[in-house]
């Protein structure tokens, strides 16, 4: 394996994991991680306004699908950086969520862009923030003092106005306030933030959320407590679950990933 191969095994689309581990998981045991093979890694930066690439021990570094790493802003390239300077004996990607995410925008998101706006877009006719509980009393207070204050920055900002229902029966929402959503998603520039928007919205169910937390209006933190509203609540009258805490935990922490992403790109 030459140097230049080996510095395409880290990473994938959605927290891939390199392709030989990948296909090691689909059989028994745990996968075996690529070992750690380079001793330093840095940054180039390239030309002006073409961002920084990540090197290790002074080469080049691609992604899975020999792109160049290359990152927009010195702050996200020596976060990359770091990830891969923090692998100790292997390169483990479950440790390298900024990796994995410019991976991501890079592979996925910077040449079909088209097709990531579509996707986005349709969460803007089923946002979580309109589907609403009718009781108790208490989840009802909840999720509106969480989200009432969203769908008003959402109506005053970005001129979109939601109608709200109860349950999960289909709400059909206004066309202009599809419309409008639409255009903040294609108003994102550079496809580092649109990847980090995709994971904000995917993870929590709602557009509105996650533009929040890009735009500014919402920290990280307030934005996952407003999308877990229910099962905050459930939580609270049934007690918690240790393996569903887990999960929780592994996708607040890529959800966080991905708004640091966001924060660093620009």
């Amino acid at each position: 394996m030459s140097d230049e191969s080996k510095f395409d095994l880290m990473g994938g689309p959605e927290g891939a994991a390199p392709p030989d581990p990948t296909r090691s998981a689909r059989g028994p045991g745990k996968p075996a991680l690529p070992k750690r093979f380079y001793a330093e890694a840095g940054l180039a930066a390239q030309g002006e306004g073409d961002g920084f690439r990540l090197t290790l021990d002074g080469r080049p570094a691609n992604t899975p699908t020999r792109n160049p790493l290359s990152l927009p802003t010195r702050a996200l390239a020596e976060a990359v950086a770091a990830e891969w300077g923090a692998q100790v004996a292997v390169i483990d990607p479950a440790k390298m969520p900024l990796t994995r995410l410019a991976n991501t925008a890079i592979d996925g998101v910077a040449p079909r862009r088209a097709a990531v706006v579509d996707d986005l877009s349709a969460y803007a006719g089923t946002d979580l923030l309109a589907y609403r509980a009718g009781d108790p009393d208490r989840l009802v207070r909840a999720q509106a003092e969480a989200w009432d204050p969203v769908l008003d920055w959402a109506r005053e900002t970005l001129g979109a106005r939601f109608i709200l229902g109860q349950g999960v029966m289909h709400v059909t929402q206004p066309d202009t306030s599809v419309a409008a959503l639409r255009r903040a998603i294609e108003e994102t520039e550079g496809p580092f933030r649109l990847a980090a928007l995709h994971t904000l919205t995917t993870l929590t169910g709602s557009l509105l959320l996650a533009l929040a937390v890009l735009r500014g209006r919402l920290s990280p933190a307030e934005a996952w407590a407003a999308a877990h509203v229910d099962e905050t609540y459930q939580a609270s009258v049934w007690g918690g679950d240790a393996e569903a805490e887990a999960r929780h935990a592994l996708r607040q922490a890529e959800f966080e990933a991905a708004a640091h992403l966001a924060a660093l790109s620009r």
